[in-house]
């Protein structure tokens, strides 16, 4: 018996713990002006990319389920739309799971604020202060936190199928 899924689940709840993370660092640093060292620079803002994991042997049994014939037709009697989809495995390839590519510094402009009383303000009176947007952040903390409870819930309910199984 296969428990693939509650690998696919764990590794999804694994990799967007790993972005709630990397988004409680930026907005911990969103008024940081010194490097860790104490020298003078912003916080840069940290961004987490995924990518797939593929199970080799799982993919050769699932070459079979590659296809990308798309059809439709429209049947005038009743109204309705048919759409006849051809299935497409990611190239014959079964998903293993997801795992954290990297954790990058962001390639957004650092801001630099008007403030002449600040410690970091430069000759002119700016500072330069993280590339972090608050909003975005926590658009992105949301969307971690509905991702992980969408792998807890389908990790419960694969639980629940099984146990549900094993009582027939």
């Amino acid at each position: 018996m296969s428990f693939n899924v509650f690998d696919v689940a764990a590794s999804g709840m694994q990799a967007q713990r790993t972005k709630m993370d990397a988004i409680s660092s930026n907005i911990a640093n969103i008024n940081t002006t010194r490097k860790p060292d104490g020298t003078l620079g912003p916080y840069i803002k940290k961004d987490v990319s995924f990518k797939a994991i593929y199970d080799e042997k799982l993919s050769q049994g699932a070459s079979n389920f590659s296809s990308n014939a798309t059809s439709s037709s429209f049947d005038p009697a009743t109204g309705n739309l048919r759409i006849n989809a051809g299935i497409n495995l990611n190239q014959g390839q079964m998903s293993n799971g997801v795992e954290v590519a990297g954790i990058t510094d962001s390639k957004n402009p650092i801001k630099m604020v008007y403030d002449p009383s600040h410690p970091d303000a430069d000759e002119n009176g700016f500072v330069q202060m993280p590339n972090i947007n608050i909003v975005e952040e926590m658009v992105g903390m949301v969307t971690a936190s509905k991702a992980y409870e969408a792998n807890a819930v389908a990790a419960e309910n694969a639980k629940s199928m099984i146990n549900a199984a094993m009582k027939i």
